[in-house]
């Protein structure tokens, strides 16, 4: 008995052990340090109560985004169409001809920019979705540009 005794004795006092090391690994920092950081703070807090923050509204901001997205792009070529679209009416049934309307604003856009890959802004899927699935419109103007990778954006075409 005497040697399991000794076994749980040793266990115990390992934990104990265990339990007082991080203990006393662990100090506190210095007050001093403290204070530093606090009259840092303070500082850091006047300069800025000092300094009024300029902050853009949300219309020039926009602004900003719309031309700094039409800047990116390096034109090669840029043209203005007007696509007709009144074989869509004819030839498609009443319920498909709004993406058929589509689909056929990009290939004319890709015939005659000579393009693989040709993208439609937001604008210009709305007007051609504007009267719904059954009524897009007979035709369409729009402005396509053409960047230095031979990608094609279109974009509405601005009023004269």
């Amino acid at each position: 008995m005497s040697e399991t005794e000794t076994k749980e004795d040793q266990v115990i006092e390992e934990e104990n052990a265990e339990e007082e090391a991080p203990a006393a690994a662990e100090t506190p920092a210095p007050v001093e340090e403290a204070v530093e950081t606090e009259s840092e703070t303070e500082a850091a807090e006047e300069q800025a109560a000092a300094e009024p923050e300029t902050v853009e509204t949300a219309p020039a901001a926009e602004e900003a985004a719309e031309a700094e997205g039409e800047e990116e792009i390096e034109v090669v070529e840029e043209k203005i169409y007007t696509i007709p679209l009144r074989h869509v009416h004819v030839v498609t049934p009443r319920g498909k001809r709004a993406p058929r309307a589509v689909r056929d604003v990009r290939d004319f856009v890709a015939r005659h920019m000579k393009a693989e890959e040709v993208a439609m802004s937001n604008e210009v899927n709305d007007a051609l979705w504007a009267r719904s699935i059954n009524k897009p419109p007979r035709r369409i103007t729009v402005r396509a540009v053409k960047d230095k990778e031979g990608k094609v954006i279109v974009y509405p075409a601005k009023a004269a």
